[in-house]
C-alpha cells in the first residue's frame, strides 16, 4: 500500500521535520508541502491527497476550520503545539492527534492507523464489487443469451446435458444447454447448495423441508444421502 499525502503548517521548522519524516516511510509519497491552509486551498480541492498532516494553530484560517473543506477521501492527521484541542479534532474524525515536539515513533504509530483505515477500506470496496459482480449470470438459451438475477432463482434441475433453471415470478423454467456440474461451478457457493445430483436450490429460498424434501409450492425437491449432511449443516447454523 502507498499513501500519497501533504503537510499543512505555519512553522519551518515543524514543516521541515514532518517533510523529512514523510521522505524516510516508504508506505507514504509526499504530493506537497504547505506553510497555509490559504494557499492549500489552490491545490488540494482539485489534487486530493489520501492522508494530510494538518497543523490546528494557524491564521486566517486555522487546521480545524479547514479540515471540513478536504475531500471526504482525506484522512487527517492533525498536529499541534496544544493538547487542548484533542476533543475538537475527534469530532472532525480525525485519525489521529500528534503533539508538537513530534517524535518519529508517534508519527509511524499514527500513520500505522492510517493504514489499518485504509486497508479495512480496501477490504469493505472489495467485497461490496464481489457482491455486486454476482447478482446476475447470463445463460444460453434458444440461440439467445440471457441474463439471470441470482436472487429470483429458486432451483435447477438437471436432465442430462440440459438444466431447467426455475425462476421466481416465471410461469416456465429457462432452458440451457449446461451441464449441472458446470452449472455449479459458475453459481455462488454463499448463495447455493447442492442438494441431489440433479438438483441445486438457493439457500435463502428454501422455506420448508418436509420428509426429506424441499417444497416448492406444488414440486417437491429430494434430498440425497450423499449431500444430505451438507444441506444439515446450514439448516443448523440458523435453527432457533
Amino acid at each position: 500500500m502507498n499513501l500519497r499525502c501533504a503537510i499543512i503548517d505555519d512553522e519551518p521548522l515543524a514543516l521541515g521535520l514532518l517533510e523529512s519524516y514523510v521522505k524516510k516511510t516508504p508506505v507514504l509519497t509526499l504530493c506537497g508541502t504547505y506553510s497555509s491552509a490559504i494557499q492549500a486551498m489552490k491545490s488540494l480541492p482539485e489534487h486530493p491527497v489520501d492522508l494530510l498532516f494538518l497543523d490546528i494553530q494557524m491564521p486566517d484560517l486555522n487546521g480545524l476550520e479547514f479540515s471540513r473543506m478536504v475531500s471526504d477521501t482525506t484522512r487527517i492527521i492533525f498536529t499541534t503545539a496544544f493538547n487542548q484541542y484533542a476533543i475538537d479534532g475527534y469530532r472532525v474524525n480525525a485519525l489521529d492527534y500528534l503533539l508538537k515536539p513530534i517524535s518519529y515513533a508517534d508519527f509511524m504509530e499514527a500513520v500505522n492507523k492510517a493504514i489499518h483505515w485504509f486497508e479495512l477500506q480496501q477490504k469493505a470496496e472489495t467485497a461490496f464489487s464481489s457482491a455486486q459482480a454476482e447478482k446476475y449470470i447470463y445463460v444460453k438459451s434458444d440461440y439467445k443469451l440471457i441474463q439471470i438475477e441470482l436472487s429470483k432463482i429458486l432451483y435447477i434441475e438437471g436432465l442430462k446435458d440440459y438444466i431447467k433453471i426455475h425462476v421466481e415470478g416465471t410461469d416456465k423454467p429457462i432452458l440451457s444447454l449446461i451441464s449441472m456440474r458446470a452449472m455449479e461451478e459458475k453459481l455462488p457457493a454463499s448463495q447455493f447448495i447442492r442438494v441431489h445430483r440433479s438438483f441445486i436450490v438457493q439457500k435463502q429460498k428454501i422455506k420448508i423441508i418436509d420428509k426429506g424434501r424441499i417444497v416448492f409450492g406444488k414440486d417437491y425437491i429430494p434430498i440425497s444421502d450423499s449431500y444430505k449432511q451438507e444441506l444439515q449443516n446450514y439448516v443448523n447454523e440458523h435453527i432457533v
